[in-house]
């Protein structure tokens, strides 16, 4: 089956993209390029997912889309590039969830959410196993100071009232190595953004390595 999967980057869609080349399907990567609050799509560093497309060896593609026109410019991206189902990386948001599943219902497809309520189990196969990176953060108890920050450091450090999964709007990650990569991302500069509450800490400058190489 080929099947596109909704990848930002981030830890979670990444998951998701190495689950479906593990269950055999020819998958396709499906970057949104969303408004800067949006709901449903991850925002920082999307423009770095061609190069993880490129060192996982899979094809990408890239829309950009509202909230008001998500929904049709992913059922033309599935038509155009002949996707018969769709994976999302949705862990526990209802919204998110029920809205993927809306619309392939629509469209006649399967969805497959592989990382649905499965936080804790997979936590632990991320960090031992993918290279995380936090690009960004929104909430109290995660200050400036983890901008760019490996994702298992926060993790081992536990701080107080924080989701170390991110899953409540936390914060953002970046991957730079997995199973499935040929190829790893050395991040060789930042550019960090803070207000005082929340920040972001933009990819700059990066190198495509070989994997033996650290």
């Amino acid at each position: 089956m080929r099947v596109a999967c909704l990848f930002s980057g981030g830890k979670d869609s990444t998951y998701a993209a190495f689950w479906a080349v593990s269950q055999g399907f020819e998958v396709v990567l499906l970057t949104v390029k969303p408004e800067q609050y949006s709901m449903m799509f991850h925002h920082p560093n999307i423009e770095w997912t061609q190069l993880q497309a490129e060192a996982i060896g899979l094809e990408h593609i890239k829309i950009e889309a509202t909230e008001k026109d998500w929904e049709e410019k992913i059922a033309g991206a599935l038509r155009a590039n002949r996707a018969e189902g769709l994976v999302a990386g949705a862990i526990a948001s209802e919204f998110q969830r029920r809205r993927f599943e809306n619309l392939c219902e629509r469209l006649n497809v399967p969805s497959f959410v592989p990382l649905w309520h499965k936080k804790e189990e997979v936590l632990h196969e991320m960090l031992e196993n993918m290279e995380i990176y936090i690009t960004a953060v929104s909430a109290e108890g995660l200050g400036r100071e983890w901008l760019g920050r490996p994702l298992a450091e926060m993790v081992n450090k536990k701080p107080k009232n924080i989701d170390l999964f991110l899953e409540g709007g936390e914060g953002e990650t970046f991957v730079a190595d997995a199973p499935f990569f040929k190829k790893r991302i050395k991040i060789k500069e930042w550019e960090m953004e803070w207000d005082g509450v929340r920040g972001v800490a933009k990819i700059k400058n990066v190198l495509l390595v070989a994997k033996h190489y650290q």
